[in-house]
């Protein structure tokens, strides 16, 4: 499941994952568990709100490493294709 997130369309971070959470271009959204609450705890209630899905990575570097970046990475979108 992780192997495919180099591939696809995708938005890595925050501020672009909770755009594209808002606009409902987001099919789903990888939050790794190792990010701090008070900037992830924002895109669990958006999620919620709209019914977004939500798979938990285990740690940032691994959800950073998954996407193909050399840092890591709280919030990972996938987008629409």
């Amino acid at each position: 499941m992780l192997s495919q997130l180099r591939t696809a369309h995708k938005v890595v971070g925050v501020k672009q994952s909770k755009k594209a959470i808002r606009d409902g271009a987001a099919t789903a959204v990888y939050i790794a568990l190792d990010a701090e609450r008070r900037v992830v705890g924002p895109i669990y209630e958006l999620c919620q709100q709209t019914d977004t899905p939500i798979e938990e990575i285990t740690t940032m570097v691994e959800l950073g490493d998954a996407v193909g970046i050399d840092v890591g990475a709280a919030v990972v979108a996938v987008l629409r294709a």
